[in-house]
């Protein structure tokens, strides 16, 4: 259905033509933490219901948002998820990113990744394995739980309280090894903790055996969607040794952030 352009008002969606008008309605809702309603959207915007209904209608039915159980409050949709991780494995400056977790991998001799927060999961956008014998495999795009790994802390506490317990109680919280925390009130005083120290670590929460520490990339505003971590087996390292891998991955997560604020500047 076309929406005529003197129908649309607001600054923040504008474009010279119905498709264009949408893609700026869905970056709008792109940038949102949290659930919204037809109503919150049209007085945000200035756009009168009846328009902004029938723009909302068209992104529903491309599946690019979603509505929630009472049919009343909109979210991103599970396809618009899966677009945003395809450019990100895809980027075309995934060898300068891979470039910076090789030299990583040499300066600590352990395996390191690169990931991303996507729905209630952290995605592996890249990863270096150490040439170590005993290590513990793992290839782009996989995926672990947020709850239990040390890039998912990181991004649980860049979000809202109510964000956060909304990721958390959309699946299960699986005990994977007796270390996992399981409890909304410990994962919570933990993500207060990561707020706190800026990094996190997964101390056998997710694999028996495997240790992990993490850092955030920065993010222009001051957020950020994605993580840099080094792993290594409980045989080679200690929580207090991993510890002293966080300058070398502040240096590389600073060298990513470069990486990407000169891709968007291109």
């Amino acid at each position: 259905m076309a929406i005529s352009m003197d129908m649309i008002e607001s600054e923040r969606v504008e474009g010279n033509t119905p498709t264009l008008r949408l893609f700026a309605l869905l970056e709008v809702i792109a940038e949102k933490d949290s659930y919204f309603s037809l109503q919150s959207l049209s007085e945000e915007l200035g756009i009168p219901k009846p328009t902004l209904h029938r723009m909302l209608q068209q992104l529903e039915s491309a599946r690019l948002i979603i509505r929630d159980g009472d049919g009343r409050q909109y979210s991103t949709g599970r396809r618009l998820h899966q677009m945003a991780e395809k450019l990100l494995l895809n980027n075309t400056i995934h060898g300068s990113r891979r470039a910076v977790l090789r030299h990583l991998v040499e300066e600590i001799g352990e395996s390191c990744n690169i990931t991303a927060c996507s729905g209630n999961e952290v995605l592996y956008l890249d990863r270096v394995e150490t040439v170590a014998p005993l290590r513990f495999y793992l290839h782009p795009g996989s995926r672990v739980p947020l709850h239990c790994s040390a890039s998912g802390k990181l991004f649980l506490a860049q979000m809202s309280p109510s964000q956060c317990r909304r990721l958390l109680e959309a699946a299960p919280l699986e005990q994977y090894t007796p270390n996992t925390l399981t409890r909304f009130d410990a994962i919570e005083q933990e993500i207060e903790q990561v707020r706190r120290q800026g990094y996190a670590m997964d101390n056998e929460e997710f694999l028996p055996g495997l240790i992990c520490i993490a850092v955030l990339v920065p993010g222009e505003n001051g957020k950020s969607n994605m993580g840099i971590a080094a792993q290594s087996p409980i045989m080679r390292i200690t929580r207090e040794k991993a510890l002293d891998f966080l300058p070398v991955l502040r240096r590389a997560a600073d060298s990513l952030a470069e990486i990407e604020k000169a891709n968007a500047a291109a």
